[in-house]
């Protein structure tokens, strides 16, 4: 008989033989009747299976504990117990692979968070790793409908880099040699020419840099892969390792990168409800302000705000809020500031335009007072800044002037900078921070929480 997906079985009629294989959440019963809950991850739901005990050998009922393995064989029927309206009759049930009740750490009871990341071998078996995990599948999935829907071309853009995009500094390095015995240059300096790929290399921060120069041919592409922050953050919004979408787009002004990115947050929003419904349902149930599915609704209603930095510092400044970081023009906002915004004095997502030149990277398209960028952020509620991007700097003056100010090394960057000079076109792009997506997605509070295996300082773990 051929498996079928618990998921598939719960959605048919009854009647008919079937062949289901998970693992086990609970069992429970008597001598004569036992009643087994099984998962196989297709679904938030278990399936019941239950077993008349005086048809299977007693010692290896013993080994049916929660966390076992199993194929079961049997009838699917209608069920008059309450809380499943199928069951499985078991007529023959394999044990692929017992667990021992005395150690096993996933039993029937809360488990924290922290804890669950120290077993996250074995999280993804719980209800609510279950659910979060199928609607990053669900997101990821509606990530490259959305765009190949839109025309756009799906571009891999490196993760071993010779470029610090966002001339942060905070990369972790890529090298073949033994740190104890790296050989030096004449200045007692490790030379890196001497390195596997002849200079210094590191993990990626941004795929926009390379994003760019495909479209400046392409018209429209997006790249969504690994990027990397040695940043030694400890926050429930910081990881080191970290998914991002990256569209980068010809053509397009500051107004159209806004249009795009309403648009996008909104069809992935939209993708989720309408597929993971399920999911939502269970993660809404245990969030503490059961307001999840409701928030998601909320953003889909409503037109982003779009206001500019400095419109974005009146309103702070006449808040009335004794802010914990200080509010002046020409200082970054703070999640407090965005949160601000968004929960309090707007209501609904805002798009903040227009930035102070000095907090900003160097490629972004520079406004003509002299003082501000075409940047854009655009925050959310309880996430502050989920979207991060500009229209680009076209104009290969200015562009160098900003690198040499910044003391960027232009031999990092002459590919770059090459683009404006042949055959130079108006372009935006912005990276969406796809575990901050998901945080908003599923309520879930901590980013550690929302990615397979979290990458954190001092936590490389699994």
């Amino acid at each position: 008989m051929r498996r079928e997906k618990i998921k598939q079985v719960l959605s048919s009629e009854p009647g008919r033989d079937v062949l289901v294989k998970g693992w086990v959440r609970t069992r429970r019963g008597s001598r004569q009747v036992s009643f087994i809950a099984m998962n196989d991850g297709s679904t938030i739901h278990n399936i019941q299976v239950v077993v008349d005990m005086q048809a299977f050998d007693e010692d290896k009922l013993k080994l049916i504990t929660t966390g076992a393995c199993l194929a079961v064989e049997g009838k699917l029927v209608r069920s008059e117990g309450k809380g499943q309206n199928l069951e499985i009759q078991a007529r023959k049930i394999e044990i692929y692979g017992p667990a021992d009740p005395e150690k096993y750490p996933l039993q029937k009871k809360g488990h924290s968070m922290e804890f669950l990341r120290e077993i996250a071998h074995l999280r993804f078996r719980t209800n609510t790793f279950g659910a979060v995990f199928r609607i990053r599948h669900a997101l990821a999935y509606a990530v490259h409908k959305y765009f190949n829907e839109k025309g756009f071309y799906y571009l891999h853009t490196p993760i071993i880099t010779g470029s610090d995009a966002e001339g942060a500094g905070e990369m972790f390095r890529v090298t073949t040699f033994d740190l104890n015995d790296a050989p030096k240059d004449g200045n007692g300096k490790v030379d890196f020419s001497r390195d596997f790929f002849g200079k210094e290399t590191n993990l990626t921060v941004s795929g926009q840099l390379e994003g760019e120069l495909g479209a400046l041919s392409l018209g429209e592409i997006y790249t969504f892969g690994p990027t990397f922050r040695a940043e030694n953050s400890n926050t429930p919004r910081h990881l080191a390792e970290f998914w991002m979408i990256e569209p980068e787009m010809a053509f397009y002004d500051i107004n159209d990168n806004m249009d795009l990115a309403e648009e996008l947050t909104k069809y992935l929003i939209r993708y989720v409800l309408d597929n993971c419904g399920d999911d939502l349902e269970f993660l809404n149930a245990m969030t503490d302000d059961k307001g999840l599915i409701e928030r998601l609704h909320f953003v889909l209603a409503n037109d982003y705000a779009r206001i500019t930095y400095t419109e974005a510092v009146n309103v702070l400044s006449k808040a009335g809020k004794d802010w914990e970081f200080p509010v002046d023009w020409g200082k970054d906002l703070q999640a407090e500031h965005e949160r601000y915004l968004v929960e309090q004095h707007y209501k609904r997502p805002v798009m903040v335009t227009d930035y102070p030149m000095d907090i900003k990277a160097f490629y972004m398209k520079q406004n003509d007072d002299g003082k501000t960028v075409r940047a854009l952020d655009v925050l959310f509620p309880l996430i502050g800044e989920i979207i991060g991007g500009s229209q680009r700097e076209e104009e290969y003056d200015k562009l160098e002037g900003r690198i040499k100010e910044l003391g960027i090394p232009e031999k990092e960057l002459w590919w770059f900078l090459e683009t404006r000079k042949f055959g130079t076109a108006p372009h935006s792009g912005f990276g969406l921070g796809f575990e901050r997506l998901m945080l908003f997605v599923t309520g879930m509070k901590n980013i550690r929480d929302v990615i397979p295996f979290p990458r954190t300082p001092r936590n490389a773990e699994f």
